[in-house]
């Protein structure tokens, strides 16, 4: 049975990761928790739901939020829906910590810190520094946006190189109120593993296909059951073409069998135990752009 820790000086709350698409966000939570929650991608918008990492300490518990990329443009329905979610987990946040390039701050950057509340706290977490080639230029550029925007604190970090991330994580604890623990010592995140297992899905047609449909499929598990230590996983890949289709079928299948095997050793490592994973691919024109679709899809939370 899972410990919940007593609030005697114990911190609790909720901490947003914002910014815009492909700053790292994902990358960041997972090296933060020590495990691969979210689907890490370099195109942007790859995250498309808001996703709890829990993060226990002994003095504390971060409710991580993973949110998709604050974006400009896209009229298309789940575009204005990625934009709600983002959002509204600003809005519930205890903090705000936005990822941002080092050396790099766009229009973008500027949209997502003006959504912060200014009266909650309000970090900065300075990613990528491991790839800035000028370090010299990183001094200046963190000098600036502190006197610009004057963040309560800055950070750097490095997410592929899990640098910085001690530092981030204590300073985002004192920010946090005092609360006894939501969740126990061993629970990773609020999501089940069926919501996983999609994800696992979806990760690899987005990891195989990203340039031939960077932003049209999406997965839907259809079943999913154990018995026996073994989980029976039905999914269904849905696109928006015929010839989208084709492209996630491939050559005599071979495309959607390496998807799916691939996926499938993701779930038994990440779940413990065997999967058997079916998958299908279907087709439905505009999902993207279809309301009823999107909640159908758990894209409307």
């Amino acid at each position: 049975m899972s410990e919940i820790r007593p609030p005697s000086e114990f911190r609790c709350g909720t901490a947003a990761l914002v910014g815009r698409p492909n700053v790292g966000k994902s990358t960041l939570l997972n090296a933060l928790l020590g495990w691969h929650l979210c689907i890490a991608g370099p195109r942007p918008q790859t995250t498309r739901h808001r996703i709890l990492g829990i993060l226990t300490r002994p003095h504390g518990q971060i409710l991580f939020l993973d949110t998709p990329g604050l974006h400009r443009g896209g009229a298309r329905a789940i575009n204005r829906q990625l934009n709600r979610t983002a959002r509204q987990a600003i809005a519930e946040a205890d903090v705000a910590v936005q990822v941002v390039e080092a050396g790099r701050w766009t229009a973008e950057d500027t949209q997502v810190w003006n959504a912060l509340d200014p009266a909650r706290p309000r970090l900065l977490a300075v990613n990528k520094v491991d790839a800035l080639k000028d370090k010299a230029a990183l001094l200046p550029f963190i000098e600036r946006i502190g006197a610009e925007r004057a963040p309560d604190a800055v950070y750097l970090v490095s997410a592929r190189r899990r640098d910085g991330l001690d530092e981030l994580v204590r300073g985002i604890l004192t920010k946090l109120p005092q609360n006894a623990a939501i969740y126990g010592d061993d629970e990773l995140t609020d999501r089940s593993e069926r919501f996983l297992a999609g994800e696992m899905v979806r990760e690899q047609v987005m990891l195989r296909l990203a340039q031939e449909l960077p932003y049209a499929a999406t997965v839907e598990v259809t079943e999913f059951s154990e018995a026996e230590a073994r989980a029976a996983i039905h999914a269904t890949i849905w696109v928006e073409r015929e010839g989208q289709k084709a492209i996630v079928i491939g050559a005599a299948g071979a495309q959607l069998k390496a998807i799916g095997s691939a996926a499938r050793r993701a779930m038994e490592k990440a779940f413990g135990r065997r999967v058997h994973l079916q998958l299908w691919v279907r087709v439905r024109q505009n999902w993207s752009d279809d309301e009823t679709m999107l909640k159908r899809f758990g894209y409307a939370e």
